[in-house]
């Protein structure tokens, strides 16, 4: 093996001992509860499938926070909580990614990986106000100021930035994305050509194949979407 083969292998290794992904992500069953729509558990369950196998292909350990694993009252204890458990296994750095952004690519989150080798914060804003991914070295993590962030609102990603600008601490802002939160994201998503693989698209055909259907459920759908839900990282709790 050549000499720079050698240090890219011991580079590698490098990371993986600092950095781990936790996927807080709710289960599809979970999922059809906290977003109402037609399929909706169907296709969570396969945006499940979907993102673990992103996961693991990027080689870094990781650790999987569904509704089971997840600890507390409130959205913010409940992150808060699965973030400190990672930390607490001894790596620096944590990247955290949900389920509900299908254009998040292997590439993007060995990016934030790279990213965090020489920047403490790396930020996936998505474009409903919060976020898709947050790498967070452990030197920034404070969990009374995460408790008190504005999660579910569209002043999530503004608030985080506004924080992180006041202690002097630089983000590293990747490529903002759209994430499903509502059956007009997975329409949106449907109709608008992106690169998505044939399951999830086989599960998005399903569930636009009878217009006369969604009409007639889009109204009590979109009444459900106002209750009191679990998101997975601070998605909004209504998009405009």
């Amino acid at each position: 093996m050549s000499r720079d083969g050698s240090r890219l292998i011991i580079k590698l290794k490098t990371i993986n001992q600092k950095t781990a992904i936790l996927i807080f992500a709710q289960s599809g069953k979970q999922e059809g509860i906290s977003k109402p729509f037609f399929k909706s558990a169907v296709l969570f369950n396969q945006l499940n499938k979907q993102t673990i196998a992103k996961v693991e292909n990027t080689g870094l350990p990781y650790f999987h926070f569904s509704e089971a694993q997840q600890r507390g009252n409130s959205f913010g204890e409940r992150y808060t909580n699965a973030i400190e458990q990672v930390y607490a296994k001894g790596f620096d750095n944590v990247i955290t990614i949900g389920n509900d952004t299908p254009n998040l690519k292997t590439k993007q989150i060995l990016k934030a990986a790279k990213t965090l080798e020489k920047n403490e914060i790396v930020l996936g804003p998505s474009r409903d106000g919060g976020y898709y991914l947050l790498g967070i070295n452990k030197s920034q993590f404070n969990a009374e100021l995460f408790l008190k962030l504005p999660w579910q609102t569209t002043k999530l990603t503004k608030s985080i930035s506004q924080l992180l600008t006041k202690n002097k601490t630089e983000v590293v802002l990747l490529k903002r994305l759209k994430d499903i939160d509502t059956i007009t994201d997975a329409k949106s998503l449907f109709d608008g050509f992106h690169k998505i693989s044939e399951a999830i698209l086989k599960v998005l055909r399903a569930i636009f194949s009878s217009e006369i259907l969604i009409l007639e459920t889009t109204a009590f759908q979109y009444s459900t979407f106002q209750q009191k839900i679990y998101f997975n990282k601070g998605s909004p709790l209504s998009c405009s």
